[in-house]
């Protein structure tokens, strides 16, 4: 053969190693043992096999004349995947499970929440027009400082001072939210 394999739409990388050979002969075996690995996720032992399988197909471009992957290589490429994949789904979860409503909820007094956005919208009002606006697109908005300097149509370094004069004018009306001294 010329290194190209009509079986794989003439991209292989190696003349005798088709993808369809590596399929028929090792998708059952590979199936089984990576079903037993995750418990029962058909679907995502299909997606390990798929991905097992292409990674040695690949890899039979590398690999010495006549060279085809063992049965037993072809498990411990399945096998690392899997462990990959539960190692980053167990930081996914660990993160999540951080970050759970119920560790961090606080019983809500809804008359507290009232007078605290009261005070907030009186020394917001307080506030000068363009000290507001700077505060709205970098707080409220999520703005970066030169996101809402072209928004606003002011340099960057307008957008720090106003948002630094800002919020010690904030802090200075409201002192329940400044800083603790230290």
């Amino acid at each position: 053969m010329t290194g190209s394999d009509p079986d794989t739409g003439g991209a292989s990388p190696s003349g005798d190693g088709s993808i369809r050979r590596l399929y028929e002969e090792h998708h059952g075996p590979l199936l089984r043992y990576v079903s037993s690995l995750i418990r029962g996720d058909r679907q995502r032992a299909e997606d390990f096999v798929q991905e097992t399988l292409v990674r040695a197909w690949l890899n039979t471009g590398s690999q010495p004349p006549g060279w085809s992957p063992s049965r037993a290589w072809l498990m411990r490429v399945a096998h690392n995947l899997v462990i990959d994949w539960s190692r980053r789904e167990r930081v996914h979860t660990e993160i999540q499970h951080e970050h759970t409503l119920d560790q961090h909820m606080e019983p809500v007094d809804p008359m507290s929440q009232a007078v605290q956005r009261r005070l907030m919208v009186h020394a917001l009002s307080r506030l000068s027009h363009a000290h507001r606006e700077v505060l709205f697109y970098v707080y409220v908005l999520g703005c970066t400082g030169p996101d809402a300097a072209d928004a606003l149509g002011i340099p960057a370094g307008t957008v720090k001072s106003r948002t630094h004069h800002a919020m010690r004018e904030l802090r200075r009306r409201l002192p329940e939210y400044a800083p603790a001294a230290a």
